[in-house]
């Protein structure tokens, strides 16, 4: 075990190499730029790792596709607009079933919009981002602890099911300074089970095929079929939630990433003054914690979702809650970061709101 103080995009680059990341492609785009500028300096030390600062995000993410076709656990990110020039790529590689990890340190949208700290990209995220209906795990860290932690189940995740995995961050928690502790690195070539899929060369075996184009429709649909198998176990196995002061509690923040952790902080304020109110907070926001919300939804009757954007993930949690309960929403966009005095203040006002009646 190694403790370190350390910037949360350099946190998700060491966090990847100790995963067994070998091969990291990315291009420029602030507020990210710390975690390809570590990535450079730490694989320049390793033998057996590959940086590129490639010509553009295009090039990056068809890299990363080349890279894990070879079998190489890969890595690359971006922020917002660069996502979006990713997602024809990271559509090809969910459609040709290849493992990759996808890094997006928000920030303020739609364009090229600003690099304070945002929650825009939640739509483009859960909703795969691209063409062909496919899917992508995301994993959303609220600490610097759990970057190291989501960052490394990130590249598990994306071997055990061939899918693209996305860690969605954003500008402020990139930048911000935590004490993390990271697990012995391990090594790629003893410890990971080897991958009967690879393009590695044909040599005393029979060739194989990794493709996206399947131009007859019988196959095609077979295809989708089989993929919307592999998501359907996705969303059996693998949602991540956090309770938070819920058991006796009239009211539950929803909340995820930096906006989870303001809630906390306001969830604590105003339970000092009495009120009975705690947080949920997503953790994998797709597959979403649909049916915990739900649960939950049967005893809290009043939720109050805290974004920083003008509401995307509320969507979900109305999906998830139907007539159950009522839902609240409170936002702001841009790069504005709320406060947990300012949060404390919307709950107070809901929690006396519904009291009256």
């Amino acid at each position: 075990m190694d403790r370190r103080l350390m910037c949360g995009s350099h946190v998700i680059g060491e966090a990847a190499t100790r995963a067994g990341c070998r091969f990291y492609a990315g291009y420029p785009i602030t507020p990210q730029n710390e975690l390809p500028e570590y990535m450079s300096k730490r694989f320049a030390k390793m033998d057996d790792a590959i940086f590129i600062q490639a010509e553009s995000e295009l090039a990056a993410i068809n890299m990363v596709m080349g890279a894990s076709m070879a079998g190489v656990r890969a890595m690359t990110s971006s922020s917002s607009p660069g996502i979006s020039l990713k997602q024809e790529g990271i559509s090809y590689i969910a459609g040709m079933e290849l493992p990759a990890v996808i890094v997006n340190i928000m920030r303020g949208g739609p364009g090229l919009g600003n690099i304070a700290p945002s929650q825009q990209d939640y739509f483009q995220a859960t909703r795969g981002g691209g063409h062909g209906g496919y899917r992508t795990i995301v994993l959303a860290p609220c600490s610097g602890q759990e970057m190291v932690t989501l960052t490394m189940k990130a590249f598990d995740l994306a071997d055990a099911y061939r899918t693209p995995v996305l860690v969605l961050g954003d500008g402020l928690m990139g930048q911000m300074m935590e004490p993390v502790t990271f697990p012995d690195p391990i090594d790629p070539a003893a410890t990971l089970p080897q991958k009967d899929w690879v393009l590695d060369g044909a040599g005393g075996r029979d060739s194989r095929l990794i493709a996206s184009l399947i131009l007859d429709p019988i196959d095609m649909e077979q295809h989708n079929w089989k993929l919307a198998g592999k998501y359907k176990a996705i969303c059996e196995s693998e949602t991540r939630h956090e309770s938070y002061l819920l058991d006796d509690a009239v009211l539950a923040v929803v909340a995820f990433g930096t906006a989870a952790r303001i809630a906390k902080g306001a969830v604590n304020r105003v339970r000092k003054a009495g009120l009975k109110v705690g947080l949920f907070r997503p953790i994998s926001l797709w597959p979403f914690p649909e049916k915990e919300l739900k649960a939950l939804s049967s005893t809290i009757k009043h939720l109050l979702v805290f974004e920083m954007n003008l509401g995307q993930m509320v969507e979900d949690v109305k999906i998830s809650v139907g007539e159950q309960a009522t839902v609240d929403f409170h936002g702001r966009p841009g790069g504005i970061i709320s406060t947990p005095h300012e949060i404390a203040g919307e709950i107070t006002k809901l929690i006396y709101r519904y009291d009256t009646g």
